[in-house]
């Protein structure tokens, strides 16, 4: 059986959003996204490039009439990316989850930062993040509340 790389991203669309470490804000937005984002071991640059253009361009944010209209660059929306390996974890046998399929920090830091520039290099304005491998306590007030989850490979 071949293996699909597939990036994943939980998506929050939030009023305010923010992540501390040892009591610090390290990466706070006002209205935007909070992108929990996490890699696995055969992600690539495309994975990256395809889940960055979904994002700055999924329209989930209200128009004038209350539709789903309007893009994160539609609304100048800022963009919290708070890496998440979590995103991987495999419940499916005993008690404690299983990690295997996240990739491993030295491969998944590139690709968070990538992505994170990536999306700059798309027009949003103001992007903030976590820090990568530290203990963050992640704060939000999710907007709707609107929780979308996205996977590369299921994105044509």
């Amino acid at each position: 059986m071949s293996y699909t790389p597939h990036m994943r991203v939980l998506l929050q669309r939030v009023t305010h959003a923010s992540v501390e470490v040892a009591g610090e804000t390290v990466g706070a937005i006002d209205h935007g996204l909070l992108l929990l984002v996490g890699t696995c071991a055969d992600d690539t640059e495309a994975e990256v490039d395809k889940l960055a253009k979904k994002v700055v361009n999924l329209r989930i944010f209200n128009d004038e009439a209350g539709k789903f209209n309007r893009s994160l660059l539609d609304v100048g929306g800022g963009a919290l990316v708070v890496s998440q390996f979590t995103l991987y974890a495999d419940a499916r046998c005993g008690r404690r989850p299983s990690f295997t399929d996240a990739a491993r920090p030295e491969l998944a830091q590139p690709l968070i930062d990538s992505f994170t520039q990536r999306l700059r290099d798309l027009g949003v304005g103001h992007v903030a993040t976590g820090q990568f491998g530290a203990s963050m306590a992640v704060s939000l007030c999710n907007d709707g509340p609107v929780t979308i989850w996205l996977d590369s490979d299921e994105l044509k």
